[in-house]
């Protein structure tokens, strides 16, 4: 089956999305849409696309393109998914899926409705050694888990070059708790189920002008009874990088990357009493060195869930049910900050 698709967005979209999507033989790029009529052409005669539109209705309207990737800032994606599920076209969306709740709530109800395939790039949850890491989690490698630990330092180039653009902007769906805590909400979930209540602090660097946090502080507590606690700043030179950690009544597991590269670089360690130190976990991974951006493998597994959701008719996950849970958590943990209080959720 060919799957003709139409990506809204040329700067990700163009990067990561395009040789994602291309992994798979199903997939046909026909169409790419940007904010200038002169870019779109421009990519789209790069990557051999037989459509550049300056128009993202155009390409949503164009009956040759089947299904569409909107890789686009957070405020801006909701007109345009929901376009896209009305002209009945499924869509994968960028993570977070929208800047405020009411979106990203009208979004999954649209799908929901629609019956049509909707994915969102969650993507760490395909690297490999976080299947891994969760299957040892799910196997009782570490008995009951007491508690969880992530702390992710690293400084995002808006940050260190002072950008002012959506990425610096809460209100456009910017900033350290949108850009890079949704992910942690969206993993940490999936390893350990559903967060029951959090407290939050959220930061600015000093003397920065700009509206966005780059720091995030969290204390959590999940259905489960664990604890889990999260620092993540995204204004840290030169950063320690990505680590989590898992405690349980009979060892651990911990996850981590050293590396500047969000998606690739992670190592898994195991301990169990009455070992006196962590073993590291052998992962076999022959495509990590595929493409020379870390993130179009995990991205390239999304996409094959996404066709084959549209192919066969499974259901994969995250879905933009998923996306709705992560905004809410994103919106507790503002209301949080704001009101310096404990935030249940439901």
């Amino acid at each position: 089956m060919e799957i003709r698709l139409g990506i809204v967005g040329c700067g990700y979209g163009k990067s990561v999305v395009v040789p994602a999507f291309q992994a798979d033989a199903r997939c046909r790029i026909i169409a790419i849409a940007a904010a200038t009529l002169a870019s779109a052409q421009s990519a789209a005669k790069q990557m051999g696309v037989d459509h550049g539109y300056g128009d993202w209705h155009k390409l949503i309207e164009e009956p040759a393109v089947d299904a569409v990737v909107v890789a686009i800032p957070p405020a801006a994606q909701p007109e345009i998914v929901l376009a896209a599920l009305s002209a009945r076209k499924p869509v994968f969306a960028e993570k977070p899926l929208a800047a405020v709740v009411g979106d990203v709530r009208e979004m999954a109800d649209k799908a929901a409705s629609s019956g049509l395939a909707n994915m969102v790039d969650f993507n760490f949850t395909k690297i490999t050694a976080f299947t891994l890491a969760r299957e040892m989690l799910q196997e009782n490698a570490i008995g009951p888990i007491r508690h969880v630990v992530v702390n992710w330092q690293t400084e995002s180039y808006t940050n260190r070059a002072r950008l002012e653009n959506w990425k610096s902007s809460a209100q456009l769906g910017g900033g350290a708790l949108s850009n890079f805590v949704s992910h942690c909400f969206h993993y940490l979930e999936w390893f350990m189920g559903p967060i029951a209540g959090l407290s939050a602090r959220l930061f600015r660097m000093v003397h920065d002008p700009r509206p966005a946090d780059t720091s995030v502080s969290l204390a959590m507590e999940f259905r489960s009874g664990a604890a889990g606690m999260l620092n993540m700043s995204a204004a840290a030179f030169p950063g320690s990088g990505h680590r989590i950690e898992f405690y349980g009544e009979d060892g651990s597991v911990a996850l981590e990357n050293p590396t500047n590269d969000h998606m690739r670089g992670f190592c898994l360690w195991h301990a169990r009493r009455p070992a006196a130190k962590p073993a590291l976990v052998k992962i076999d991974e022959p495509e990590e060195k595929r493409w020379e951006d870390g993130r179009v493998l995990p991205l390239s597994r999304l996409a094959k869930n996404f066709f084959d959701w549209i192919e066969l008719g499974t259901p994969a996950r995250p879905d933009f049910r998923d996306g709705l849970r992560v905004q809410e958590l994103i919106a507790a943990a503002q209301h949080s900050h704001q009101s310096g209080s404990w935030v249940k959720i439901p």
